[in-house]
């Protein structure tokens, strides 16, 4: 797989937490994913869905890791207290292209703080 990454995008430590996180996505790694969250964690498909609670959210990546990526652009990667956002590409195995922003809210201002929100908004292009 392709990773294309803007060099402000690794910096601090939550930078690359978030980095790996949209890597794992791209790679459909379902465990590296669910690491990265709280157990009461909220992921909002903008347009969707919205699932709550960490074994949810692991039924859904269940059945998307088959749909796996040979590229990925990730962009920017914006953090700020408690709150992040991340934005970029995937160009899928069977062609398709995806542009996605997914805006992320931590359990605490912790470096080791997991994730308790995700809001993801993504576009096929």
């Amino acid at each position: 797989m392709k990773i294309n990454c803007k060099t402000d995008c690794g910096n601090a430590p939550r930078k690359q937490l978030l980095k790996d996180l949209n890597i794992a996505f791209a790679k459909g790694e379902v465990q590296l994913i669910l690491d990265m969250l709280t157990e009461d964690v909220q992921w909002e498909m903008v347009g969707d869905k919205v699932m709550i609670g960490k074994a949810e959210v692991a039924k859904d990546l269940e059945s998307m890791k088959d749909y796996t990526a040979i590229e990925i652009n990730i962009d920017h990667i914006i953090t700020h207290g408690k709150n992040a956002a991340c934005n970029g590409s995937f160009l899928m195995k069977n062609g398709d292209k995806f542009s996605f922003c997914d805006v992320y809210e931590f359990e605490n201002n912790t470096k080791t703080a997991g994730i308790k929100r995700m809001i993801s908004y993504a576009i096929k292009i």
